[in-house]
C-alpha cells in the first residue's frame, strides 16, 4: 500500500504538522490581537477616569497583562520560526521561559517575600534558564565560522 510507504507517510505527517502549526499561529495571532486591543481600551478608560488609583494594584495588573501579551507574542514567534526553519529554536523557547518567570516574579503579591522556599525556587529557575540560554549562545558562537578581517 502506497500510503504506508515510509517516505509518503512521513511526508503526510510533516504536511499535517505544518498545517496544524499554521492554524495554531492564526488562532494565537487573533487572540493576541484581541487581548492587546482589550488592554488598550481598558487602560484608556482607566486613564480617562482621573480617580483611578494606579498604586492600589492596578499598575501591577497592567504590567501582568502586558507581559502576558509579550509572552504570547514570543510563542507566536516560536511557531513562525518553526514554520520557517523546520526546527524548534531553543534560544526563543528559553527567552520565552525567562520572560514568563520574570512576569511571575514582577507580579508576586505582597507578603510573598515571607516564603523563602518560593523565592529560592524562583531563583533556581532563573539561574537555570539563564545558564541554559548562555550555554546555547556559547555553543552557537563556537560553531559559527569566523569572518576574515
Amino acid at each position: 500500500m502506497k500510503l504506508f510507504d515510509d517516505k509518503q507517510f512521513l511526508s503526510t505527517i510533516h504536511s499535517y504538522e505544518r498545517q496544524l502549526a499554521k492554524l495554531l499561529a492564526l488562532l494565537l495571532a487573533a487572540v493576541v490581537g484581541l487581548a492587546a486591543l482589550e488592554l488598550l481600551v481598558e487602560t484608556g478608560v482607566g486613564l480617562m477616569q482621573l480617580e483611578t488609583n494606579w498604586f492600589d494594584g492596578s499598575l501591577i495588573k497592567l504590567l501582568d497583562r502586558l507581559l502576558l501579551i509579550f509572552i504570547a507574542l514570543e510563542v507566536l514567534q516560536n511557531i513562525t520560526a518553526y514554520l520557517r526553519d523546520q526546527v524548534v529554536q531553543i534560544e526563543l523557547v528559553l527567552l520565552t521561559a525567562l520572560t514568563a518567570v520574570a512576569r511571575k516574579v514582577i507580579v508576586l503579591p505582597p507578603g510573598t517575600e515571607n516564603k523563602p522556599a518560593l523565592m529560592a525556587g524562583f531563583g533556581v529557575i532563573v539561574v537555570g534558564l539563564a545558564a541554559a540560554y548562555w550555554l546555547v549562545r556559547q555553543a552557537r558562537r563556537d560553531h559559527q565560522p569566523t569572518q576574515p578581517s
